[in-house]
């Protein structure tokens, strides 16, 4: 199906810890057969673990504050078109690793120490280019003041607290997402706080408020703008959910500190407060554990569907045919993304889910879900031992669990975790943080091992670059088409996961296909043409010119 908004209907009117989740799932996964022959589905792809190796030596700890967060940032800092990794320490400092991995051959990573970077107290980080040079920069969540991080180039990277006239506050922050409100210079910024701290420092009990910082003036941020009531967020998300161009903040809250919290969906609009969705127009309360949000168009019909992780069974919830509002039903159960017990380990206990993120992990052009598991502490009423999940798309759109056979199995309490192609052979890989223990890496050799890698399916690497201030098209929609019936799309957001995530290089399977039409509908609404571009490229994209082809070897990373 070809990409198009949606009428905006909606103008009408608009865990750290927890009691013992009820649980009575039936796990029998109906069959959802579409209108059209879906693309083959493949097998799990191997995946080598190589964190001895690879150079990164990392702990994320600390006390009870730092229970939850343990955000991994991707992104290129050097130029050389590798996905490089900035990891949240907790007590530990943060720590920033260069991507040095030969093209094709193992991940290796090598430490960039410097004092703008190696803070401590830090939860999670998103990459984000704030003041929109065509350099990256970071926002760093933590428990205390929040710090942006203006790139330099050559990975380097000084405090623009001050220059950018941002107020970091002094909260304890998880959850983080960012959009670009039309004629803004500066993108606007929207952080998720966990409990209050007192002046000591120490938790307080009560849920804060989370905070939204707009452009005021050329350069610079306004005073925090709170969204009250907070519910103890742990992820959040903007998104243009119903695809009409309405971009909305959906946030996922812990229950277990607020009996009276819910899930929200916060409006937002030009020149007018952000207010929350409220029954009334559509929203329906969602009261769960929520850890971490992904949203990606699922069911192919051009809206993102989206998962929030929990203690127990997660939730892939989707909008309602002909809703009126934010009408969400959830499809979890039949599409077999509960992922609500370990696979292995102590499967007769509920587990904890923490980082979702879609991908296509076997290149068969059907998205796959990765989601982060562990232990909060020794919650003895939740698996100790619960490994993190793979759950590999079928062609009748559901999903079997596939982690035992790619290899990623870890019974560590992981936390933030990243799916990246970070030695740019065309195979997704798989980077994940884990309490106490150090940062674990695993490289995908597809059909093959450590010695002989085989690929699997095509795919394409998509970029994007535009002109002004948004340089990174946050908000656009990337359309691909490789001759079927449904056309896969893609919406490019900053935000979500738990503590972390990614902007650079979007990875898409291909399946059997030697190449796919594809094209982009731009935060300003436009849409470009279709263009064609061949399996295993990397290419970017910009307005009103033909795509361009980009190439390991133009940038020298070979390693």
């Amino acid at each position: 199906m070809a990409l198009e908004r949606r009428d905006p209907w909606w103008f009408l009117g608009g865990a750290a810890a927890g009691a013992i989740v009820a649980l009575a799932v039936v796990l029998a996964v109906e069959a959802l057969s579409g209108p059209h022959e879906p693309p083959a589905a493949a097998a799990a792809p191997h995946m080598v673990e190589e964190t001895g190796v690879s150079g990164i030596d990392h702990v994320y700890d600390g006390d009870f504050r730092f229970f939850v967060g343990g955000g991994v940032a991707v992104f290129d800092c050097d130029d050389d078109g590798r996905q490089d990794v900035y990891l949240a320490g907790g007590a530990n400092p943060a720590a920033l690793y260069r991507n040095v991995s030969p093209v094709g051959g193992a991940l290796r990573f090598t430490a960039v120490p410097g004092s703008a970077t190696d803070l401590t107290g830090v939860t999670g980080s998103y990459p984000l280019d704030v003041d929109g040079d065509g350099r990256l920069d970071l926002v760093v969540l933590r428990v205390g003041e929040n710090v942006l991080l203006r790139g330099l180039g050559g990975c380097r990277f000084e405090r623009a607290n001050e220059a950018w006239s941002f107020d970091g506050g002094g909260a304890w922050t998880v959850g983080f997402s960012a959009t670009w409100e039309e004629g803004a210079d500066l993108p606007t910024l929207a952080f998720g706080n966990y409990l209050t701290l007192d002046t000591t420092g120490t938790p307080t009990g009560a849920c804060d408020d989370n905070h939204v910082l707009r452009p005021d003036g050329p350069g610079g941020y306004g005073e925090p703008i709170p969204l009250t009531p907070g519910w103890c967020s742990l992820s959040m998300l903007f998104s243009d959910w119903g695809h009409t161009g309405q971009v909305d903040l959906r946030v996922a809250n812990d229950r277990h500190y607020t009996r009276d919290g819910e899930e929200q969906l916060w409006r937002f609009a030009a020149g007018e407060p952000p207010y929350p969705y409220t029954h009334e127009e559509g929203w329906r309360s969602l009261r769960i554990w929520g850890m971490g949000i992904a949203a990606h168009d699922v069911t192919g019909d051009g809206i993102p569907e989206v998962v929030i992780t929990s203690q127990g069974d997660n939730k892939l919830q989707t909008l309602e045919d002909g809703a009126t509002g934010p009408s969400y039903t959830d499809i979890a159960i039949r599409r077999g993304a509960t992922a609500h017990r370990p696979f292995v380990g102590d499967q007769t206990l509920p587990s904890t889910a923490w980082h979702p993120e879609f991908g296509d992990v076997n290149n068969d052009g059907l998205v796959d879900l990765f989601i982060s598991k562990g232990n909060v502490d020794a919650m003895v009423e939740y698996a100790a031992r619960d490994p993190s999940d793979l759950l590999i798309g079928r062609a009748d759109g559901t999903f079997f669990e596939g982690a035992l056979e790619a290899g990623v199995v870890s019974l560590g309490r992981d936390r933030g975790a990243a799916l990246a192609d970070f030695n740019l052979d065309g195979l997704p890989d798989l980077i994940e943080v884990s309490r106490r223990e150090n940062v674990r890496v695993w490289r995908n050799v597809g059909a093959g091992d450590a010695d002989s890698p085989v690929a699997m399916g095509n795919w394409v690497a998509v970029r994007l670059e535009q002109q002004g201030p948004n340089r990174d098209a946050v908000g656009a929609w990337i359309e691909v088409d490789t001759g079927g019936e449904t056309t896969q799309v893609w919406e490019m957001t900053v935000g979500g996961g738990h503590a972390g995530g990614q902007l650079g290089w979007l990875h898409v399977g291909l399946g059997e296909r030697d190449g796919a039409q594809i094209r982009v509908q731009w935060p300003d609404g436009t849409i470009g043409p279709w263009q064609h571009v061949d399996a295993h490229t990397f290419v970017i994209v910009a307005p009103d010119t033909d795509a361009q082809v980009w190439r390991p070897e133009d940038a020298g990373a070979t390693g």
